[in-house]
């Protein structure tokens, strides 16, 4: 299974949302699971996670994960080739390194990172910025190619990001 998640937030709430699908070409979703949290800290430049971590760790414990299941986050794992991490990467040691965890960023992080991987999807000339651990970045790269949708943004992580913002 793989579980992707996102977070919008409100003036005094995170509004956190996970849809689970079973491979990267599916169509629809299998599960959704949202939960709404009081937002713990304020947006800090170059820590992110700070804020978002504690958001997709608490929806995780209503989740059971197998061994084989992948996580994604809109956003980033690794940031440079010096081991800088994103929220991916903070994720992966919060789970103690047990899952694969995908970044899939819109924005371009602008330091050299030979993990970060550019697809270009549908007919767009903007890529998504893909970055992972626990698996093979140039695996997620043509996974990601694959993923269900003629736009930029793979339909499920469209669906994904309007759920968040409802």
């Amino acid at each position: 299974m793989i579980y992707a998640f996102d977070t919008y937030y409100y003036e005094d709430y995170a509004n956190t949302v996970c849809i689970a699908f079973e491979d990267w070409t599916s169509e629809k979703e299998v599960e959704t699971f949202i939960e709404q949290t009081p937002v713990s800290s304020e947006y800090e430049s170059g820590a992110f996670y700070k804020r978002e971590l504690p958001c997709i760790v608490s929806l995780l414990k209503k989740i059971t994960l197998k061994p084989e299941d992948i996580i994604i986050v809109d956003g980033y794992v690794t940031l440079d080739n010096d081991g800088k991490i994103g929220l991916g990467g903070h994720l992966y040691e919060e789970l103690e390194e047990k899952y694969p965890v995908v970044g899939i960023a819109k924005n371009e992080f602008t330091t050299p990172d030979s993990q970060r991987r550019s697809v270009v999807r549908g007919e767009s000339k903007t890529p998504l910025f893909v970055t992972a651990r626990g698996m093979n970045v140039d695996e997620v790269q043509s996974k990601v190619e694959q993923m269900h949708g003629a736009y930029r943004i793979p339909a499920l992580l469209k669906k994904l990001d309007q759920l968040s913002r409802a």
